[in-house]
């Protein structure tokens, strides 16, 4: 058995796979401020999945944010190499990645062999991020899970101009004053956080095919405003877990070392 940890700001998703790589079993907790804590949540999680004991693990590789905090890891892995090898290993014929989680917001060109080409990162700022989604919601009284059912039935979408979340935020105020609609102004939400992926995309140039991952990339709204702009998108089914998938092969792949 060979585990991948991918401790991230906002969850931590743990991977256990066997010797022909396949997902035996998964686990999600929130990272919360106790990294270790998470960690330990999310071992015991996999482990009872997969109907195992810790001790049969071979091998075991942290990714993420907190990876110093994976007690017990053979290696540590940059989570850039762990999303494209994690996407490579669902989906070979991947060759661009975008990543959206809840703090920042990747683009990942991907070799044929699942190693990184280039990246461009946004984790500096807030706007298209999982954050973004959450300010917007609370300024409409929407949970975030409906965001996507909003979209889905707006006729039309509003643009919000600002790309600074504290600015967006009162521009949302603003639509609501106006009778703007919550399903134009959550879709204009949307569009605005795919415009700005479409720029990070176009920095370093798209190669298909193309998929999204990520906890926003459950967000339907989100999937269909990219498509507008890209065509097809792949999702996985479950977007969340890329990171710790692409940590366990990584496990695999040190067995022998």
């Amino acid at each position: 058995m060979f585990l991948g940890v991918d401790v991230g700001s906002i969850s931590t998703d743990a991977v256990l796979i066997d010797s022909q790589k396949n997902i035996l079993s998964y686990y999600i907790v929130k990272s919360g401020f106790d990294h270790k804590a998470a960690v330990d949540k999310v071992l015991k999680g996999v482990c009872e999945g997969a109907g195992i004991k810790s001790k049969n693990i071979i091998k075991m590789v942290g990714t993420g944010y907190g990876r110093r905090n994976v007690s017990g890891i053979y290696k540590s892995v940059t989570e850039i190499s762990c999303h494209a090898m994690g996407i490579h290993t669902i989906f070979p014929t991947v060759r661009t990645l975008i990543d959206i989680g809840g703090q920042d917001s990747k683009v990942i060109r991907i070799s044929e062999e699942g190693f990184v080409e280039t990246f461009v990162m946004n984790d500096k700022c807030a706007a298209g991020t999982g954050r973004f989604l959450e300010v917007m919601a609370n300024a409409m009284d929407v949970g975030v899970e409906m965001l996507g059912e909003y979209s889905s039935r707006a006729t039309k979408a509003v643009k919000i101009s600002s790309t600074c979340t504290i600015f967006a935020e009162s521009e949302v105020i603003s639509r609501i004053s106006q009778g703007d609609t919550e399903e134009q102004i959550i879709a204009g939400v949307h569009n605005a956080i795919a415009d700005r992926i479409v720029a990070m995309v176009n920095s370093i140039g798209l190669k298909k095919d193309l998929a999204l991952t990520g906890g926003v990339a459950k967000n339907e709204g989100i999937k269909a405003a990219l498509e507008k702009k890209f065509g097809k998108i792949l999702v996985p089914e479950e977007p969340q877990i890329t990171g710790a998938l692409g940590a366990a092969i990584y496990a695999l792949n040190y067995k022998e070392s």
